[in-house]
């Protein structure tokens, strides 16, 4: 329903990592090689394709483990962007069969197993990642999306607070926290965190959804609404502010008004109205 906040990308300082170890070759065999390295690491982002082959032709060609490490987890995460969760998590397994002490593919698998929907083996990755990095702003991030959506407030929201204490310019992180405290019923809260992710990001519709849906619950309908119009002017068929705008519209007595956003909202998720009626409002 949501923006995701799930990250899976490529690790910083790939590149120097593998021309380093490139540079042991002799220089007629480093052209080929360094030309498969700059792909493998995104630098053509028209399509997966390009990164996918580069790192495939690394894969194939070097006995280097931690070159192979990085290859395995870049392909994955190119993989992962076209939604090609079982390939990626088998690239991601065999990076860290490669290198155990690698956390990015741990995190990065994480992800993949969310994308599937298997939250317990994504919040493992996620507690290994942490383990071996407890310093992964991502990797916490990620855990509490995980927590969050398992309905297990407390725990996402510690992992927010970490995240952010780690990398308070993690911009969506503020998003879900807002959205966390205001389901949790903690509104003064969530407003500040709606308040920072719409300054850090103004330009994206969860946020303005998620403040939308604070105000909700503080009954101020026509702020809500305000709101769930920014959000929708950015993606005009976000269900969340489709049903939120028209459950304020009802408050306010446009009966007409509000049928028709919550008629539109359950088009687009049939699931809405007791997703609402779970978060308190119904």
């Amino acid at each position: 329903m949501r923006c995701d906040a799930s990250r899976s990308v490529a690790p910083p300082g790939v590149a120097s990592i593998l021309i380093l170890i490139l540079l042991t070759t002799s220089a007629a065999a480093q052209s080929p090689r360094l030309s498969n390295v700059d792909l493998c690491n995104g630098r053509d982002r028209t399509s997966a394709e390009p990164q996918i082959k580069g790192c495939t032709a690394l894969i194939k060609s070097d006995t280097n483990a931690q070159v192979l490490a990085v290859a395995y987890n870049n392909r994955g995460n190119a993989l992962a962007g076209e939604g090609r969760y079982e390939l990626a998590i088998k690239d991601y397994s065999e990076s860290i069969k490669l290198n155990p002490n690698y956390a990015k593919p741990l995190n990065n698998r994480g992800v993949a197993y969310q994308k599937k929907g298997d939250v317990d083996l994504a919040i493992e990755d996620f507690d290994a990642a942490i383990k071996i990095d407890p310093g992964y702003a991502n990797a916490f991030a990620n855990r509490g999306e995980v927590y969050q959506k398992k309905g297990d407030y407390p725990r996402a929201l510690a992992d927010f607070d970490e995240a952010i204490r780690l990398q308070p310019a993690l911009k969506v992180v503020w998003n879900e926290r807002c959205w966390t405290h205001a389901i949790v019923g903690e509104l003064q809260t969530a407003l500040v965190d709606c308040n920072e992710a719409i300054r850090l990001e103004p330009n994206v519709a969860a946020a303005f959804d998620s403040r939308g849906f604070t105000y909700l619950k503080l009954g101020k309908w026509e702020l809500a609404i305000a709101d769930f119009n920014s959000a929708l002017g950015l993606d005009r068929k976000l269900p969340s502010s489709l049903y939120g705008r028209g459950f304020a519209k009802l408050k306010k007595g446009d009966k007409a008004g509000g049928t028709a956003d919550m008629t539109a909202a359950r088009t687009a998720d049939q699931n809405i109205a007791e997703d609402f009626a779970r978060w308190g409002l119904q």
